[in-house]
């Protein structure tokens, strides 16, 4: 369906490009951090507090899940949510809040940087160590954030997340 107001045309695909731009920075600086633990951390962890720098690298999904399974496999079922989850993003952007835009954004950049990390060799590059928990990477922690905040609007909704959105909306 077109739009025949060309402003609020414009905003609904502004909304869409910023949140795609969203999700590329987050995905950028995950695989940006990535590469400087491949390079920098081989032996030479470093300890820094709650959070320990240390590299590791997972054949699984969350928690070595299917860490077993083909690469393929695990590259099939990542890429086709990381998929539904753009879709979900793109048709949604127009009329959400922000928090939603950003927690979809969120989900989108830390599930197309696993994915991407995944594709030259089947793995998913680590580096977070809390040595009570497995060790994970900033995409993780992008996507259980965004996921987060998916279901606390959900759930809860938000008036502040009413009051964000635009009154022509």
């Amino acid at each position: 369906m077109i739009d025949a107001n060309p402003v609020r045309a414009d905003r609904h695909l502004g909304r869409r490009v910023g949140l795609l731009a969203v999700a590329a920075a987050f995905a950028a600086t995950d695989l940006a951090i990535k590469a400087w633990a491949t390079n920098t951390l081989p032996g030479a962890p470093i300890e820094a507090g709650p959070v320990d720098l240390r590299l590791a690298f997972n054949p699984g999904a969350a928690f070595s899940i299917a860490a077993d399974a083909p690469t393929w496999v695990l590259l099939t079922v990542t890429g086709v949510i990381t998929f539904a989850v753009a879709v979900v993003g793109w048709r949604t952007a127009p009329s959400a809040g922000l928090v939603w835009r950003l927690g979809l954004a969120a989900i989108l950049g830390g599930a197309s940087a696993n994915l991407l990390d995944r594709l030259p060799d089947g793995v998913v590059t680590d580096y977070l160590h809390t040595g009570w928990w497995p060790t994970f990477n900033l995409a993780d922690t992008f996507i259980v954030v965004g996921a987060t905040a998916l279901v606390t609007l959900t759930f809860f909704g938000s008036s502040k997340e009413d009051e964000l959105r635009s009154p022509d909306d």
